[in-house]
């Protein structure tokens, strides 16, 4: 369960937005600089709000009225960028490690062989980031951010930065994560086919306030911003 009700000026913008979700794929729809990026930024604690709270699986991350502000290492939430972000000296095997060794957890062989079972990365493991494909680096980072085991895995325009070809190579990996991985999702994009591959709740933004809530019905019928 996700609650988010929060306010925040940033410069002449400003974000109003309230949300309640159960969804395994929460969608966030709207144009660039809509405010959905600024939006998971606060879920994620990178960004606090001026005002409201924020709810993740029961728990209270944010509070203003009680000046609860969870730091975004503790609150146990994957981010996956649109950039991949992966560290270019490490190799895949290491980077994918890196999320547990950072928030202590044991190793999990069985959990780390699932994962890459799941992103089809297992002949990837020795290669550095720069041998990789955009696609490729992608299926790690969502492996990396995995396996830091969090309760909740925010991706931020994971596509945006991939040709048509790459793109059809990933969403059905997004898809199997969705419907395997048990981790439940807030998915931003622009792209009205990607909400529909794979939100299964889609909110849409326009101007920093939510303006729809709902299935595939609230996204325009062409592919085209909000």
């Amino acid at each position: 369960m996700l609650r988010v009700d929060v306010s925040k000026q940033l410069g002449e913008f400003s974000i109003e937005a309230s949300i309640a979700s159960e969804g395994r794929v929460t969608g966030l729809f709207g144009a660039s600089g809509a405010g959905k990026s600024s939006l998971i930024n606060m879920i994620a604690g990178l960004l606090r709000p001026d005002r409201g709270t924020i709810v993740v699986d029961g728990e209270t991350l944010d509070d203003s009225a009680a000046r609860l502000h969870v730091p975004a290492h503790r609150r146990r939430i994957g981010y996956v960028f649109q950039d991949a972000r992966l560290f270019p000296h490490l190799d895949v095997r290491q980077n994918l490690d890196y999320g547990r060794r950072m928030n202590r957890l044991a190793d999990d062989a069985a959990q780390r062989a699932r994962v890459t079972e799941l992103l089809d990365i297992g002949n990837l493991l020795n290669r550095r980031p720069g041998q990789l494909s955009g696609g490729e680096r992608q299926r790690v980072a969502l492996g990396r951010a995995l396996l830091a085991q969090p309760r909740l895995l925010l991706l931020d325009e994971p596509l945006g930065s991939l040709d048509e070809e790459r793109k059809v190579e990933i969403l059905p990996y997004l898809v199997r994560l969705r419907d395997e991985a048990g981790v439940p999702m807030v998915y931003v994009s622009h792209d009205a086919d990607e909400m529909r591959r794979l939100a299964t709740q889609i909110v849409m933004i326009r101007r920093g306030r939510v303006i729809a809530f709902g299935g595939a019905e609230v996204l325009p019928a062409a592919n085209s911003p909000a």
